[in-house]
């Protein structure tokens, strides 16, 4: 089971490159999936922390998450990519970067190296963040709007 609390891994991953990843993955789409592949490329592992309901209820539109956490777990746990997951119920990951401090933290072309928002504190552990997947040409929002639009025609 690639599920595990964050606590479990920094001596799972001991002496391996650490990868990490994270966001809602509500409604797993091709952007998603093609982030986690650039992502797992770039060391031995890759975590990915996936926000929990409550997270996502916090910094999301209303009626977010579409998919409950299980849901969304289950998805991502399927992807070969990706060698653990853990869920976490903060509005951001710093939590998960405090304790596994992973050597690089990856996130989607929709930020640049230097609008990461917890740059600051992966640059501070002397880890390095990355910017992985293709153009942010795919959302869970667009996703919703074409879906409602097409249901209004």
């Amino acid at each position: 089971m690639k599920l595990r609390r964050v606590e479990e891994l920094p001596e799972l991953l001991r002496g391996k490159k650490v990868v990490l990843a994270n966001g809602c993955f509500d409604i797993l789409h091709v952007g998603h999936l093609r982030c986690l592949q650039a992502a797992r490329a770039l060391g031995d592992a890759l975590v990915v922390a996936v926000n929990s309901d409550r997270s996502v209820r916090a910094i999301k539109d209303q009626g977010r998450p579409i998919l409950n956490e299980n849901e969304r777990v289950a998805l991502v746990e399927a992807l070969e990519c990706v060698d653990f997951i853990v869920v976490f119920d903060e509005p951001d990951v710093s939590r998960v970067l405090d304790t596994l401090r992973p050597d690089i933290h990856a996130k989607g072309t929709d930020y640049t190296e230097q609008t990461v928002p917890e740059r600051d504190q992966v640059l501070a552990y002397h880890g390095a963040v990355r910017i992985t997947g293709d153009p942010k040409n795919h959302s869970t929002r667009g996703i919703i709007e074409r879906i409602l639009e097409k249901a209004r025609q």
